[in-house]
């Protein structure tokens, strides 16, 4: 397996997984604006793409550094995981731990000591998936809203 920064030839199946991992964004067209934005000036991010042996894509992951309160840290700035996704065929077979600690190394090439994420509280695979990593629950949030008529 091979773990390299995002290039733009990955930008059709980086669409793709992303499509699969956040469906809201319809028919690829926010994924690929997001994904030509993030092509054109990374910043503080880096974008992963994870391809099998025979050079098909079978997973990415996202990072940012953070300069915000993390909910669970204790500095700043974090590394933050923004996103990891893992095609069904490939999951158990390490794709995960790799992108994870590719975004480790680079977040410790950045300078920072802590690696946030998050994940929805019914999220059952991705919460395993980030305790078999490493990863410890700091807390559980609800955020809530109410609209305010004018």
């Amino acid at each position: 397996m091979n773990i390299d920064v995002a290039a733009p030839d990955d930008a059709p199946d980086w669409i793709a997984m992303r499509s699969a991992l956040w469906p809201g964004g319809g028919d690829g067209g926010t994924h690929a604006d997001d994904i030509n934005r993030l092509l054109a000036d990374a910043g503080d991010t880096v974008n992963l793409i994870a391809r099998d042996g025979s050079g098909h894509a079978v997973g990415f992951a996202e990072a940012s550094l953070r300069r915000d309160y993390v909910n669970g840290c204790e500095t700043t700035p974090v590394a933050f995981l923004e996103g990891i996704y893992v095609v069904p065929e490939a999951r158990g077979r390490g794709v995960a731990k790799a992108l994870v600690a590719a975004v480790e190394d680079w977040a410790r090439a950045s300078g920072v000591c802590e690696l946030g994420s998050d994940a929805a509280p019914d999220n059952m695979a991705s919460l395993k998936m980030h305790h078999a990593l490493g990863f410890e629950e700091t807390q559980r949030v609800v955020f809530f809203r109410k609209l305010l008529g004018a």
